[in-house]
């Protein structure tokens, strides 16, 4: 029997960090991950770099059935408390859009930060260690935990396994497994920060345009980002698809601006009035690539369009074109799934845990931290600095 103060099951972002705040408590941690190594998702991030926070973190960037349950959190460790951290490490970094921040060289640096705060702090962590069972004493209140290393007993239990994505880096629902064995509701789950799939007509056009990516505004379910949309074999990608993806359910269609800088229908007009006899692919080729452009008359049934000289359009085709990009109409059939998707939207219930103290309100002793929860951020640094600042918390307490 190995006996802690605080034992907690995943090593990623947000273990790390409760892991070295309670050991700074002067708290006899250990940290059990199944996986071969530790801060998988860290080190395979933003291209390699990790985008570990943001300069604008705001609750507002956040979903969750309940949205104010992140605030506490987010305000007590703040992006600023977690640039310190690095800055205290020499950590060079840099701003890359819309405030996200990078590692200047590799995420190793970053995951290294955290690895050289836990040991400072006197928390160990092991890897390949699959857990076999938990069990809570009623009468001490203290967890057993059986595991391919031995048995491990101690006074707070803190769950920080992550969501469903990217399975392959030996993601699980162990998590959710744990939260229902002592009473606690999960939402539903969903796939989210993940490309989009399409079949039929949509389909053969995305594939079509396979390569091209374009500034755009995607829009679904009353929201709204202005970012690269990417074309790909199965449909489309890039940051504004993914962003949207974290308001999209089955069913729904997103709409798409492909010019959300420019009032095409005024432009058209202009080049009419100049009595322009050149041809409309070679105009709107200023704003937008010609294969893109070609694709798009074709699909939406506008290919007699495409010969037809400007100074001969009828104020009938200015209003379908500018209609059709400005608000493109999109019914994706899927995602990509977990597979490829950043985050998983949804998770335990928030209502069954503290906001102050992330322990479980039905089970002392008992933490969730992370993308366990339901708390999903959008795409930009914004996970990260949940999985910080819920870790910082609760590593208050534990």
């Amino acid at each position: 029997m190995q006996n802690y103060d605080c034992v907690i099951i995943g090593a990623g972002a947000a273990g790390l960090m409760c892991a070295a705040t309670a050991g700074q408590r002067g708290r006899k941690v250990v940290v059990l991950d199944h996986a071969n190594k530790v801060g998988k998702k860290i080190l395979m991030s933003g291209g390699g770099r990790c985008n570990f926070t943001n300069y604008e973190i705001e609750p507002g960037n956040y979903l969750s059935a309940n949205p104010h349950f992140c605030k506490s959190a987010l305000s007590r460790y703040t992006q600023w408390d977690f640039i310190a951290l690095v800055e205290k490490h020499g950590l060079a970094y840099h701003e890359k859009t819309l405030g996200q921040l990078f590692c200047d060289h590799k995420a190793k640096d970053l995951l290294n930060i955290l690895l050289a705060e836990c040991e400072s702090a006197g928390a160990e962590i092991r890897t390949h260690c699959d857990i076999l069972s938990i069990e809570r004493h009623p009468d001490t209140g203290l967890y057993t935990l059986t595991t391919g290393l031995g048995v491990y007993q101690c006074q707070s239990l803190v769950v920080a396994t992550g969501g469903l994505s990217i399975p392959t880096m030996g993601a699980t629902g162990f998590g959710y497994d744990i939260a229902k064995q002592f009473g606690l509701k999960v939402t539903r789950r969903d796939a989210a920060l993940v490309p989009f799939t399409f079949k039929g007509p949509w389909l053969a056009l995305a594939q079509s345009l396979a390569g091209v990516a374009l500034a755009a505004r995607v829009t679904c379910n009353g929201q709204s980002f202005a970012e690269a949309l990417l074309f790909t074999h199965k449909g489309i990608s890039g940051p504004a698809a993914l962003q949207i993806s974290n308001y999209w359910y089955p069913g729904d269609s997103i709409s798409v601006d492909w010019l959300p800088q420019l009032k095409i229908d005024e432009q058209l007009a202009r080049w009419r009035s100049a009595a322009s006899k050149a041809q409309p692919v070679t105009l709107l080729a200023e704003h937008l690539p010609k294969r893109f452009i070609t694709a798009w008359l074709d699909h939406f049934g506008l290919a007699h369009l495409k010969e037809k000289p400007l100074a001969d359009w009828r104020n009938e085709d200015i209003g379908q074109v500018a209609d059709t990009l400005h608000r493109w109409p999109m019914q994706p059939t899927g995602t990509e799934g977990y597979r490829t998707a950043e985050v998983t939207r949804g998770g335990i219930d928030t209502d069954g845990v503290s906001s102050k103290t992330f322990e479980a309100k039905n089970t002392p002793g008992l933490y969730f931290i992370g993308e366990v929860l339901d708390v999903t951020g959008w795409l930009g640094g914004y996970n990260f600095q949940w999985a910080w600042a819920s870790g910082y918390c609760a590593g208050e307490y534990v």
